[in-house]
């Protein structure tokens, strides 16, 4: 695929990398000269420096022949803009990343698409609501759900309590013959593990595991984990993320916002109903005592700065807060926030990676998830017919090294995937897969 991405910094820069590692030709757009000297210095990716609404800078980057363009500028007005003048330059389909979806209803959606908008991304919504569903799933690290809940991705950490520790999956089988889960990735020591049967799960695993709805219980069991019940919470950062994670709680949860900026907390008050603003500094370990620290349930920091985002997690766990969220957009801290105690991750970089990626595959890709402090991904595809996918059991099939089927819906039925299991066109497949096999994996179901 030919690529035009518009960018203005480290996201649009991420996406590049991630999709050049797929063996497309990446084109970036940016108007960091010095940032483009050290990429071309350090990669094979065109760039050219400018301004993505210039025509002529977009036919320099020869748009007439992008089959995707993608705008993920920090302002949206400027993404909007490129997607509409890239699609009037030929760009085959495009891509705009905004701040808000709160105002692109049905009908303002289609006014869009006339213009030539294809999609539309907006990372801070998709950040909030993983934030819920880390809320109502407490026990887990991380969660994405495939057709509607019908299969769902779990990651785990092993604590010392685990029942399945120091234990070989084909050990967990015979011991649990019914489980109604599948473990397809091992994170141990900064390095990712597709286990087979004789692979041992050891205290500090990540474990990401696929589940029916009625395997959760169980896997939580066997995971040593317990629900936790959240009643009371502290979202650190008053910006989209935290503003959109307020909104949609608000109703059900007791929180409290803090936020250092006077008069964000202004604008906050008008928006939000029946949520305590407070003007400060989480990072202030006096304040947060005065705020009654100790009675809070789970602790949410996301602010636009990684390094605040983790001191004051570290703080709440010190207070000894159940459950502990951070925002970290520097990549190269996930690993060790994961290490010191921080219990999820999000990341805006790989909201929109996740979100894209299916944009530049054949085979028909329903939902795709980019992991956190892992590279991979785990994503939900359709078996076309005469795909050769659909011509053997899955024990039979020559699937690439570095991926794995961690299960199956078909219609209203899900199924975890076992060797004798013989996929059927139309089938919604969920795939585990490391960047190097995804290629393969494209071409099993196309």
């Amino acid at each position: 695929m030919d690529i035009v991405i518009a960018g203005d910094g480290e996201v649009g820069l991420y996406i590049a990398k991630e999709l050049a590692a797929e063996n497309h030709n990446i084109t970036i757009v940016d108007p960091h000269e010095e940032l483009l000297k050290m990429v071309e210095s350090n990669t094979d990716l065109m760039t050219i420096t400018g301004d993505s609404t210039s025509i002529s800078v977009l036919e320099n980057a020869n748009v007439k022949k992008a089959d995707l363009l993608i705008s993920v500028v920090h302002d949206e007005k400027i993404n909007i803009i490129t997607s509409i003048l890239g699609k009037k330059l030929g760009a085959k389909r495009t891509i705009a990343r905004v701040n808000s979806l709160e105002n692109l209803t049905k009908g303002n959606r289609k006014i869009y698409e006339n213009l030539g908008i294809d999609s539309f991304v907006c990372p801070e919504d998709v950040a909030a609501q993983e934030i819920i569903n880390l809320l109502h799933q407490t026990a887990a690290t991380e969660i994405f759900d495939f057709s509607d809940g019908k299969l769902s991705l779990f990651l785990i950490k092993l604590e010392e309590n685990a029942p399945v520790l120091n234990k070989t999956l084909n050990q967990i089988a015979e011991e649990y013959p019914h489980l109604d889960f599948r473990a397809i990735a091992i994170h141990r020591k900064s390095s990712t593990i597709i286990p087979g049967g004789d692979d041992m799960f050891l205290e500090n695993d990540l474990s990401y595991v696929i589940t029916k709805p009625e395997g959760v219980d169980e896997l939580l069991k066997l995971g040593g984990k317990t629900k936790i019940d959240i009643r009371n919470i502290m979202i650190i950062g008053g910006g989209r993320v935290g503003r959109t994670a307020s909104k949609k709680l608000e109703k059900k949860l007791n929180i409290k916002l803090f936020e250092i900026d006077k008069e964000k907390c202004i604008n906050l008050t008008n928006y939000l109903e029946d949520t305590l603003i407070i003007n400060g500094d989480a990072r202030d370990i006096q304040l947060l005592e005065e705020e009654d620290i100790r009675s809070i349930d789970a602790f949410i920091a996301v602010t636009d700065n990684s390094e605040t985002n983790i001191i004051a997690c570290l703080h709440a766990r010190k207070y000894g807060v159940k459950k502990i969220i951070a925002l970290v957009e520097n990549i190269d801290y996930i690993d060790i926030s994961q290490e010191i105690g921080i219990d999820a991750i999000i990341n805006k970089k790989l909201i929109t990676a996740s979100y894209i990626v299916k944009f530049t595959m054949g085979a028909e890709v329903t939902s795709i998830k980019c992991l956190s402090g892992i590279d991979a991904e785990v994503m939900e595809l359709v078996a076309k017919p005469n795909s050769a996918v659909t011509k053997n059991p899955i024990n039979k099939l020559k699937f690439p090294k570095g991926a794995i089927i961690g299960g199956i819906v078909r219609g209203e039925e899900s199924f975890i995937a076992i060797g004798e299991f013989q996929i059927l066109e139309c089938d919604k497949v969920v795939v585990f897969s490391l960047p190097h096999a995804l290629h393969k994996v494209d071409k099993l179901f196309n």
